[in-house]
């Protein structure tokens, strides 16, 4: 990621709702961005705690109490208005006090989550800041990256989910679903707001606004899309801000935040029309609930911490329910834990919020230790597959078929026609030695349209198509204007083993994913083709097949499984790459080929330029799936809290697959399907979502943020480091709890040293109920549960006391569950993992 530092004039910058002002008549010694955080607890922190004083004895339940808090707690934030002026200028006064004189550029003023700043300065002034007694912490910005027709279905939304809420028509009513994306195509039809006579109000809790720029004009919001900002203050001050694509508005240049926003929250019964073929109609997981955009990230470059630390800081403060993140950070946090780092934190005082954060789990995967998303407030999600796929084949002449992608038609009446490789129909005045890439067929005058006319035209597909330089909507215009019947792409070998995926074409197409595939396919060819003996000059083109078309969809029964990309568990606790005791990924969700809406100025996928509709693969797809699954709990549970919504969907998650069997993990990037083996905690957290399941969990597991104070104050060394980022002393909290013993609804201990005791506290928001306790121990572990039965009226806890014992010692990771089962139909799955286990201590007194 390269930064730009140009030299600025005495100006005023203005964008979104932002003015940026520079102090000085220059700046060529500014060099960086830095985030500050103040001591002073946040506006949230103040209002938040306030109202848990007003409320201590309110005659509500549990639940009641805390959207009684919430609910009091947004209308304040929106009515106290002022407090963000005074707060900025606050922040104005310390700059001019400390940096007296000196140059400096003023990016954010955070004051709702956290208390603090972004500004643009050299690190010796940085270093001034970091010792002013007000300051509490000082960090360096840095880079962050973006990590359906079918799905519902496959998730049995239409008869379970959606039917408990009475319809598609209302799944998700009077939710708002924030998203911190690339912004959002406000035109398409996913997100109009009268596609149905049922009244659309604006809930009355949310209070964003619509940003109005030249990109996004007055009336691009409505009652479906409810509030759009954009985030950019980090990027235009580097000087790598380009407003022809990145759009300073929160329109999407992408593609991705559109895609995303659709997957959760789209509009039902859309249709799904790409290239001209139509694949069925499009819904999101909630279709009814609104949508709230903060663009924070941008085709050209990506995003910065500092622009989405107040995009989430916007959209706490707008009153957003859940938060959806298909972002991750380009590198592991530095410093004593993965946790402490701003956009943790700032989610973590969003969680205090009561708002429900997803992240996507990031496509560094397959390896272990590869998990972008650490902190056990945010439910993070991995990358499964789901049960539809597209696959195109061709049929050589010698009766061999090879399979490949391509959302194509075939070739018509199963006809044979004649296969010709593009570097074989080159006209007199080209030659490969003139253009080693020609065979990628980019442009049409290249070739002998007399040799190509009728017939089947080979080209390569190699690293170029995946960059960009070469398209597959070139090679067709090349086809078209040759009068082809088609295109048959071969894989070049040193592209070893991408996965690619389905294609958009609209004239009979098939890439040949496999190098191994493409040797047999060129094989046949050359060996078919009839040469004069002396000057080897090709006399005829004798090889033959057909395409049989890829537009017809397949369904498999081995699905889900865990896709190679998907990042992988243990979780991170460290640079140095220390285990954490806290599971993740939580949970996975459809993430691999997914149908969703597609910004008309959309670039991020370039063979889906100017489509409606998309199919992408990745985490990112997975995130929004559960952002909108939560919509629906949070729309049965109102006053549900965060922790309470992500027990609901892990607990009830399924183990296997749609054929009954345990759902398998891609182990390689290359050859996938090859390299596979049963999933594994740290593969799929509880394994794979269980829409319908997760709105009746029966019992569910209860966090709250006093207890990730407790825990994030356990960590070694980290009460100051506790103090800079929340303004809170450690010392208030009577003692401190690891990870193991945070209320979650799994156990993971890194290290487990002779025996350990564990509790988990389960409350019923259900009716009267007898369970039973079942345990499977991980190996090398022997284990206990009390009680192993227990009776539990509705809204009364019960706690469960689990013990671990090491029966040897062992350093691999292994894995167990317990299982809670109902009298009256409640099955609750709780995953057990132990990494090294340690019988007893060999070092001698």
């Amino acid at each position: 990621m390269r930064s730009i530092y140009g030299v600025y004039l005495m100006v005023v910058i203005c964008f979104g709702m932002y003015i940026i002002t520079l102090c000085q008549e220059d700046s060529e010694d500014i060099t960086a961005i830095y985030i500050v955080t103040l001591k002073e607890a946040q506006a949230a922190t103040h209002y938040y705690d306030e109202l848990r004083r007003v409320n201590h004895n309110s005659s509500h339940g549990a639940y009641g109490k805390l959207n009684v808090h919430k609910r009091r707690f947004r209308n304040i934030s929106k009515a106290d208005r002022r407090y963000g002026s005074y707060v900025a200028r606050v922040h104005d006064s310390l700059l001019r006090r400390v940096l007296k004189g000196e140059k400096y550029l003023k990016l954010y003023s955070y004051h709702y989550l956290i208390n603090g700043f972004a500004v643009f300065v050299t690190p010796e002034q940085a270093d001034k800041l970091s010792r002013r007694r007000e300051v509490a912490n000082v960090v360096l910005d840095f880079s962050v990256r973006t990590a359906t027709t079918h799905t519902p279905q496959f998730l049995g939304l239409p008869q379970g989910a959606w039917a408990q809420q009475g319809g598609y028509e209302f799944a998700g009513e009077g939710v708002v679903i924030g998203f911190i994306d690339t912004g959002i195509d406000p035109n398409h039809p996913s997100f109009a707001d009268d596609t149905t006579d049922h009244p659309y109000p604006v809930p009355h809790h949310f209070s964003g606004i619509c940003e109005v720029t030249p990109d996004f004009p007055s009336g691009s919001c409505n009652r479906k899309l409810v509030g759009a900002r954009h985030f950019a203050a980090s990027a235009i001050t580097r000087g790598i801000f380009n407003s022809s694509q990145d759009y300073a508005s929160p329109f999407d240049g992408d593609g991705h935040g559109t895609h995303t926003a659709s997957v959760a929250a789209g509009n039902h019964g859309v249709p799904v029309i790409v290239s001209g073929h139509y694949f069925g109609n499009a819904s999101g997981m909630a279709p009814r609930s609104h949508i709230a955009i903060y663009k924070a990230l941008y085709k050209s470059f990506g995003g910065f911490a500092a622009d989405v630390v107040a995009a989430i800081d916007q959209a706490a403060q707008d009153g957003v329910d859940i938060i959806s993140l298909s972002i991750t950070p380009n590198r592991r946090p530095p410093g004593i834990a993965t946790f402490f780092n701003p956009i943790d934190m700032a989610l973590l005082s969003a969680v205090k919020a009561g708002i429900f954060v997803v992240q996507a789990a990031g496509n560094t995967g397959p390896s272990p230790k590869s998990m972008s998303s650490f902190s056990p407030w945010i439910f993070t999600v991995g990358a499964a597959s789901h049960d539809r796929m597209y696959s195109n084949s061709i049929v050589l002449g010698n009766n061999v078929t090879i399979h490949g992608v391509g959302l194509a038609p075939g070739t018509e009446n199963d006809t044979m026609y004649t296969l010709v490789s593009a570097i074989h129909a080159l006209n007199n005045d080209t030659t490969v030695a003139d253009d080693m890439y020609v065979g990628e067929c980019q442009d049409s005058s290249n070739f002998n349209q007399d040799l190509v006319e009728g017939n089947l035209l080979i080209c390569s597909y190699s690293i170029r198509f995946i960059l960009g330089i070469s398209t597959i909507k070139r090679a067709f215009e090349t086809a078209k204007n040759l009068s082809a019947v088609g295109v048959v792409y071969y894989m070049d070998p040193f592209v070893l083993g991408f996965q690619l995926n389905p294609v958009p074409m609209k004239m009979p197409g098939i890439i040949i994913p496999s190098p191994q595939d493409s040797k047999i396919l060129l094989q046949y060819y050359n060996s078919s083709l009839e040469k004069e003996k002396d000057s080897k000059k090709i006399v005829k083109f004798k090889a033959v097949a057909k395409i049989c078309g890829g537009l017809k969809a397949n369904y498999s029964n081995s699905a889900p499984k865990i896709m190679y990309y998907s990042a992988r568990g243990p979780d991170p606790e460290d640079n140095s790459l220390d285990d954490a005791d806290i599971m993740k990924p939580n949970l996975v969700a459809p993430g691999n080929f997914v149908w969703a809406a597609w910004s008309s100025a959309g670039g991020d996928s370039v063979e889906f330029i100017g489509e409606n509709f998309a199919m992408m693969s990745g985490t990112s797809m997975a995130a929004p799936h559960i952002s909108g699954l939560a919509a629906l709990i949070k729309q049965k549970y109102p006053s549900f809290s965060p922790s309470a919504i992500g027990s609901a969907l892990s607990t009830t998650a399924s183990l296997n697959d749609k054929n009954g069997g345990p759902i398998m993990a891609q182990r390689a990037y290359a050859d996938p399907d090859q390299n596979q083996s049963p999933a594994t905690p740290f593969d799929m957290g509880s394994g794979f979502v269980n829409a319908t399941a997760a709105l009746n969990p029966g019992l569910i597991f209860d966090s709250s943020y006093d207890e990730y104070m407790s825990f994030l104050c356990g960590i070694n060394g980290s009460a100051p480091v506790v103090q800079n980022y929340t303004g809170q002393d450690c010392l208030v909290y009577n003692s401190t709890i690891n990870g193991p013993d945070l209320n979650l609804p799994s156990i993971t201990i890194a290290r487990l040293d002779q025996s350990r005791t564990v509790q988990r506290s389960v409350t019923n928001i259900a009716d009267n109920e007898t369970y039973s306790v079942g345990w499977s121990p991980p190996y090398g572990v022997s284990a206990k549960v009390s009680p192993s039965h227990f009776y539990i009226a509705s809204g009364e806890k019960q706690v469960l006391t689990i013990v671990l014992n090491a029966a040897f010692n062992n350093s691999v990771a292994s894995f167990g569950r317990i299982g809670l089962f109902g009298s009256k139909g409640h099955v609750l799955n709780i995953p057990l993992s132990v990494i090294v286990k340690t019988t007893y201590n060999t070092t001698n007194s």
